[in-house]
């Protein structure tokens, strides 16, 4: 009975240890080592289900932070919460399942080097299914776990982070089995160990250093020639009962703070929902106290609905002194914020949507010109998809913007993990990007992905800084698909030849 329970307990053990690779502290190369019982349990006669069990662990450790926002916003009960976020849980961890359950046999049957590469284009092809399946949740990449090893981000440029993921696996393959081939006493125990470690590091070294000459010229760049800009993070929470005293006192407090920071040339960018629930072109207060900016000499970009129909886009109005309005919709919803996805299943969570009926999701690409400038909008949930961003660029983006509510989370992990995978554009995409979160994380992000200035959560301030735009594409930029498409290719032809081989 305690050997039947022994390996589940290990695959659940591992997984916690994964999870909290996504904490709000990043753990930088030890990333890789918290991944290595994943590639351990396939050597067990049913490694799917221990991969299924691995998973789960993850991800209830990884999105605990969905229960009290279910609890607090949903009012749910707190066992339905927990339930609902094991349901999310349970199948996000069937992606952990089918790599169990394909890769057990690779994983038997390869040598040291297909394992290598097999494994990590395997993973790799799953998580580009899991960016799209059923509207998508490419929530968590692997590659965010090295969003602190020095490299990655810049690398991120040329392979994406699909590609640093593989190299992720990459590393915990080969220390996976290095301690498989140390068990049974086989010969060149660490060669894989020093290949998986290698690899990167060779990769990862000269990426690093040519970020660092990068980032001193775009530095130099926007000293000289960089345009101001002031991210404003008023720090107002979410209200979970209408109180139009509260809601006032809120709107008042940004409109404010924009006024302060409002100075002839500068770009104010408010965090999305800052203006809820005014509608621009609609409500008189919100078009005056927009107007008085603009007269300051001031642009002003912030989120507000717009009417379509019987629904709503979720929109990016940019506004500029002299300069008709423009606008970005949303393209990519938020399932159960903005819209719930099989109502017949799920109709009791449509009190999680914010407004009287649902969003609509936009069905174009729109770019906001500011002082010679087009401005790439990404709206909360949009800057975890990356091919969207890169979209962006190819379309002419120079600067990337996204705007955030993350009030719905507090102060937990998920703003933290946000704020990884908007790291990852900027540095995918060597673009600068402006990040406004209403409670945090707000940041201004640096084209390789570091973070210039930033303001954690529950912090009440702005980021004033000046941005230069660029217009050349990076490699990945130019083909963000190209990574993911050969893993995904490769790994059928690995599966053919390890059975062949068998």
């Amino acid at each position: 009975m305690r050997s039947r329970l022994l390996w589940p307990l290990l695959a659940a053990a591992g997984g916690v240890l994964w999870g909290a690779s996504f904490g709000r502290v990043p753990l930088g190369v030890a990333a890789a080592f918290t991944l290595v019982p994943l590639p351990l349990l396939l050597a067990h006669p049913r490694p799917g289900a221990l991969a299924f069990v691995h998973g789960l662990a993850s991800w209830l450790t990884a999105l605990y932070w969905i229960v009290p926002t279910l609890v607090t916003y949903g009012g749910l009960s707190a066992p339905l919460a927990v339930a609902l976020t094991t349901l999310l849980a349970s199948f996000l961890a069937l992606f952990h399942a089918v790599f169990g359950w394909l890769g057990g046999p690779l994983w038997r049957r390869c040598e040291a080097l297909p394992r290598l590469l097999a494994l990590p284009a395997l993973w790799v092809a799953l998580e580009w299914l899991r960016t799209y399946f059923l509207g998508g949740f490419p929530w968590n990449l692997a590659a965010y776990a090295w969003i602190a090893v020095p490299g990655a981000l810049p690398l991120a440029s040329f392979i994406g982070a699909y590609g640093i993921s593989f190299l992720l696996l990459f590393s915990a393959v080969g220390v996976a089995t290095t301690i498989e081939r140390a068990a049974r006493g086989g010969r060149r125990r660490w060669a894989p160990l020093g290949v998986g470690l290698a690899v990167p590091l060779l990769l990862l070294a000269p990426a690093g250093r040519w970020s660092l000459r990068r980032a001193e010229q775009e530095s130099g760049l926007a000293a000289r020639a960089g345009l101001p800009v002031r991210l404003l993070q008023p720090d107002i929470p979410n209200l979970v009962r209408w109180d139009e005293g509260a809601v006032l006192r809120n709107y008042r407090k940004v409109v404010a703070m924009s006024s302060a920071e409002c100075e002839p040339g500068a770009l104010v960018v408010w965090p999305e929902s800052a203006a809820w629930p005014f509608l621009y072109g609609r409500d008189a207060l919100l078009d005056r106290d927009l107007a008085a900016q603009l007269r300051r000499g001031c642009a002003v970009l912030f989120n507000s609905s717009f009417p379509v129909g019987d629904s709503f886009y979720n929109s990016a109005f940019l506004l500029v002194p002299g300069e008709p309005a423009v606008r970005y919709d949303k393209r990519h919803l938020v399932p159960f914020g903005e819209y719930v996805p099989f109502k017949a299943v799920f109709s009791f969570l449509h009190k999680l949507a914010r407004t009287i009926g649902e969003y609509r999701p936009a069905d174009r690409l729109a770019l906001l010109p500011w002082r010679g400038q087009l401005l790439g909008p990404a709206i909360c949930y949009e800057v975890v998809f990356p091919e969207e961003t890169a979209a962006l660029t190819r379309a002419g983006a120079t600067i990337l913007v996204t705007v955030t509510n993350d009030a719905w989370y507090g102060d937990t992990w998920a703003p933290w993990q946000h704020l990884r995978a908007a790291r990852f554009r900027a540095a995918e995409n060597r673009r600068p990007m402006l990040r406004a979160a209403i409670t945090g994380v707000s940041a201004l992000i640096n084209p390789d992905g570091s973070v210039a200035a930033e303001l954690g959560v529950f912090e009440e301030g702005v980021i004033r800084g000046r941005v230069a735009g660029s217009s050349g594409l990076t490699p990945y930029a130019r083909r963000p698909w190209l990574p993911p498409l050969l893993c995904s290719a490769a790994t059928p032809f690995a599966i053919y030849f390890s059975r062949r081989r068998s």
